[in-house]
């Protein structure tokens, strides 16, 4: 790059300024990450800033969707030119060819290894494009494979011309799956393999979440949770059912034969050169079996506390409970609301090399250097309460348990709460304050609990408008009225009520016409400060009076935590109530 390093070029083109860059110097040192992705996660720039950046520094063309140049036709046969594999794995996108020259989007060009292979594969000389990673990959997934959407109608479709509908039940894989990879064509049960790896790639590129494959009377149904919502998608046919039900087992290193208990494995994939882990749960029902699959996509994750959507207050708040030398954090919500996820990203924040961390999960999805990470294993022994015991043996000063469930783990952590560690949890609970009774309905004694207790939060994810297709239009006084009071905005806060605009949901090609692209956390966070203590050690668990206590506070509720994001723009008041209630 012209003898200069990335960070002095966006120095030079204004993109960080030099205090901002030193930050990131350090914090790239310190996480031993590039300094890029170091940038990124800062939020001091974008992808698409340091790829212009480095593009006017180097005299390399910029390329985008948005330029249309990453658009890119099958018209001069450039699939046959640069093949799918060596695509994927090097990040190259072929983009048109002139004469003797071909033009190729690379996310670095300073690979020059790279470019002279593909100078001698193709025989044309090779003009870089730069491109961002992120764009990269979904236009070389679109080039290749006809993007996501339809990829297991495309699949159905081969399979039945070709009379497949007898799948043995037999391995073909290792449990290590390359989607990107093709899976050849004949043999027994590559019918069932094609089928599963189309449910997979799909669900993958619509960023699904949940994965769910059902039998009845008349019909299979396969289902994805897109941003928490359930939505239908072509299934295989019933004579198909059984044997992608195996094939799921296969790779989930379960037992095929067993169809009368249930079953919990996972697996594996790696596809759009992203490794992807996934949780499987295979349930008996009356019409067989039914097959559930959690994805973890750990690239997607993205542990800023910035960007989880704590508004201003409550990541102070949050952060100085943290910041205590001991004491107990609870974080409550449903299953799948992303609270170890949020958990995770406080201790990210939190951590440093003077401390010791150890978190004891179930199971262990996201890791992360420097803290020590241990996985619950029921069948041996090993379960939250035995592990923590374990931990006081280790010197710790931080520790996470991933949930509290049951009396004995809840006694551990306070005792080690009590004896100087830092401890972070999570509860089945409504709402935040909803913890206190919970703990004590565990036979935690509320005095014990009001010295101990540092933290209550509770947390749900609220889908987030399509930026590209949101509709404004003007709120009735009364829906206005509702979303301001429930913000609790200080005076100097309060935005114009007379021009301000609302959103809602219309639906374009980018969000697959949903309306939404992606969640976002919406929080309760309540410091047990004095009055609290004092209600909880005089009346135990009385929701009311510490409810009527946060609201005096002026503490922000959930739907009001919610309604600060429909004033921003990001999501809709229908969908803030949808997933709250009302005090």
């Amino acid at each position: 790059m012209q003898n200069l390093q990335l960070d002095e070029i966006l120095v030079a083109n204004n993109v960080l300024t030099e205090d901002q860059r030193a930050k990131a110097l350090k914090t790239a040192q310190q996480a031993r990450c590039p300094f890029a992705e170091a940038v990124i996660k800062m939020g001091f720039a974008t992808e698409e800033d340091i790829a212009v950046a480095v593009s006017k520094q180097i005299g390399v063309p910029y390329a985008s969707r948005e330029n249309k140049i990453l658009k890119v036709e099958k018209t001069q046969g450039l699939d046959k030119l640069v093949a799918e594999t060596f695509a994927r794995d090097n990040l190259v996108l072929p983009l048109f060819l002139d004469e003797n020259v071909l033009a190729v989007a690379v996310a670095n060009p300073d690979n020059m290894v790279m470019l002279d292979n593909l100078k001698v594969m193709t025989g044309r000389e090779i003009q870089p494009f730069i491109a961002t990673k992120t764009q990269l990959v979904k236009a070389i997934d679109e080039f290749y494979t006809g993007g996501g959407a339809g990829v297991i109608e495309k699949t159905m479709d081969k399979v039945q011309a070709s009379g497949g509908g007898d799948a043995d039940d037999s391995p073909h894989d290792d449990v290590k799956l390359d989607l990107d990879k093709e899976v050849g064509s004949g043999g027994k049960g590559q019918e069932a393999i094609s089928i599963v790896n189309a449910i997979l790639k799909q669900a993958v590129t619509e960023k699904c979440s949940d994965i769910h494959l059902e039998c009845y009377d008349d019909r299979v149904m396969l289902r994805f949770r897109i941003f928490g919502v359930l939505y239908e998608r072509m299934p295989p046919t019933k004579q198909m059912f059984n044997a992608c039900v195996s094939r799921f087992k296969i790779l989930s290193k379960l037992d095929i034969a067993e169809r009368r208990l249930p079953q919990d494995g996972t697996f594996s994939m790696k596809v759009q050169n992203r490794v992807i882990d996934l949780r499987v749960s295979i349930c008996p029902t009356v019409y067989g079996e039914k097959v559930v699959m959690r994805l973890l996509d750990k690239g997607a994750v993205e542990l800023n506390i910035d960007k989880i959507g704590l508004e201003p207050e409550q990541k102070e708040d949050f952060l100085r409970c943290a910041d205590a030398p001991h004491g107990l954090i609870f974080l409550t919500g449903p299953t799948g609301s992303g609270k170890t996820t949020t958990l995770n990203t406080v201790l990210t924040t939190i951590k440093t090399p003077e401390l010791n961390f150890m978190t004891i999960e179930d199971p262990v999805e996201i890791k992360i250097e420097g803290i020590n990470q241990v996985q619950v294993r029921s069948a041996i022994g090993l379960t939250f309460a035995a592990a923590l015991r374990s931990f006081l043996r280790q010197d710790p000063d931080v520790i996470l348990v991933g949930e509290v469930r049951d009396q004995e783990t809840a006694q551990t952590c306070l005792r080690a709460a009590m004896t100087g560690h830092l401890v972070l949890s999570t509860l089945h609970t409504n709402d935040a304050m909803g913890t206190v009774p919970r703990l004590i309905d565990m036979g935690i004694e509320p005095f014990l609990l009001s010295g101990s207790l540092i933290l209550a939060a509770a947390q749900r994810l609220v889908r987030t408008l399509c930026p590209h297709c949101k509709v404004p239009y003007k709120p009735a006084p009364e829906e206005l009225k509702m979303v301001v009071d429930l913000c609790k905005l200080k005076p100097q806060d309060t935005p114009d009520l007379a021009n301000l605009m609302f959103f809602k949901p219309k639906g374009c090609d980018k969000c697959a016409r949903t309306g939404f692209a992606g969640r976002k956390a919406i929080l309760e966070v309540f410091p047990i400060e004095r009055e609290f203590r004092d209600i909880i050690y005089k009346h135990g668990g009385d929701v009311a009076r510490l409810k009527a206590q946060a609201d005096a506070l002026g503490k922000l509720s959930l739907r009001g935590s919610g309604m600060r994001k429909v004033l921003r723009g990001l999501t809709t008041p229908d969908e803030v109530l949808s997933i709250t209630i009302e005090d």
